[in-house]
């Protein structure tokens, strides 16, 4: 049988704060640790099997559980603490600088020019949560046909518009127009086009979202495994922040749960030789940035119980890799990403015992690993962790 390896991003779940957080304000912060408290412990048995609770303790856990899988944590060498960075540096694609932010808006001359180009004039600019700003504008834009701009601890340009004021393909087109400007210096991860909905009050947003995202500026692992003949499928946000580059087909999920629907179609379907990336952004977009330790919680349960019956259905050909892409505390203050450690745990069916992969010093190890598994040239400097698990011994 031919290697399938399934590669899941619980977006935001870090373990604990880089040494270098202060720097970003995130010293002390730490995502599973803060949100078990927070939430008077929680049980993660599938998870903990694989190591979780070694690379970090938190309340709820039992130290006790049986291991059957490799773990350990990854520190990001890129600067920044974004989606973007850490995605591509995951895909061996180091960033020397961290992208834009503008926590007091975009500069007056930047939005002129964009306005310039797209023949739109806009409301808002500012740093806000994307539900608020359209319940607080949304009726100022229904009146005047501007779009409201805004942007949040991402680097994001973000455009939101009721479709009843500017159709759809239009806000899509105002977004290229803003893409093809926000280059160089001003070079935002993405753009982000937000459509809504609905009645004044009872405004929602739709599932017309889409993100104009930066191509990475240079070869990542997807880039090899596709000239290698590895086909590659990317579900949901992943696709976007490689702005739909290096894959062989893509698959839409709106949702944690859609996501976890898609992979167990692709588990059930998909031949080898064959690389699945799924990005799970509920964790981060919902329960993250909204400071929802709790909710935070219920989540992890509801992906533990699915990745426990996902677990006892891989075949002998198939590697399941798990990992995050950033820190997002959610006992923080503000509504930022933070500066952690990200875990990286590995199932492999048959593996003789579990596997200390100890502390990484970057995610590009994850990029080398998954070289060295489909048999490619060592890749982006990282040091690969394959042969340790395919060995299933410590060491």
């Amino acid at each position: 049988m031919s290697l399938r390896v399934f590669t899941i991003i619980l977006d935001g779940l870090g373990v604990g704060d880089l040494p270098d957080s202060r720097d970003y304000g995130d010293h002390g912060c730490n995502t599973l640790a803060h949100l078990a408290a927070a939430a008077g412990g929680v049980s993660l048995p599938a998870l903990e099997g694989l190591g979780l609770g070694k690379v970090q303790p938190f309340d709820g856990m039992d130290a006790a559980r049986p291991l059957s899988g490799a773990y350990g944590r990854m520190a990001e060498k890129s600067r920044g603490k974004d989606s973007t960075t850490g995605h591509w540096e995951l895909a061996g694609l180091l960033s020397d600088r961290p992208p834009p932010l503008y926590p007091d808006g975009f500069p007056d001359e930047l939005l002129a020019e964009i306005s310039e180009r797209s023949g739109y004039e806009f409301i808002g600019n500012e740093a806000a949560s994307g539900t608020e700003i359209i319940e607080r504008l949304g009726d100022e834009h229904v009146a005047t046909g501007r779009p409201i701009a805004y942007t949040s601890a991402d680097s994001v340009f973000q455009v939101a518009a009721h479709e009843g004021a500017v159709p759809l393909e239009a806000l899509y087109e105002l977004c290229r127009s803003a893409r093809e400007i926000l280059r160089g210096p001003h070079a935002v991860s993405r753009v982000i086009a937000r459509p809504f909905e609905g009645e004044s009050g009872a405004y929602r947003r739709t599932a017309g979202r889409r993100d104009f995202s930066l191509a990475p500026p240079g070869e990542t692992l997807l880039d090899g495994l596709l000239a290698a003949g590895v086909r590659v499928m990317g579900v949901g946000k992943v696709v976007d922040l490689f702005a739909g580059r290096g894959f062989t087909g893509t698959l839409p999920s709106k949702s944690n749960a859609e996501g976890m629907a898609v992979y167990d179609r692709l588990l059930a379907e998909s031949e080898g030789p064959v690389f699945h990336l799924l990005n799970l952004v509920d964790f981060d977009m919902i329960w993250g940035h909204r400071r929802d330790p709790r909710g935070y919680a219920d989540a992890l349960r509801d992906f533990d119980a699915w990745l426990g019956r996902f677990l006892a259905r891989l075949e002998p050909a198939d590697r399941l890799l798990i990992t995050a892409d950033h820190g997002n505390d959610p006992t923080a203050p503000g509504f930022d990403h933070t500066r952690e450690y990200v875990p990286i745990l590995v199932a492999r069916p048959g593996m003789a015992g579990p596997v200390d992969l100890g502390t990484r010093d970057g995610f590009h190890d994850f990029a080398a690993s998954v070289a060295e598994g489909f048999g490619l040239e060592p890749f982006s400097g990282g040091r690969s962790f394959w042969q340790r698990i395919e060995e299933g011994s410590h060491g």
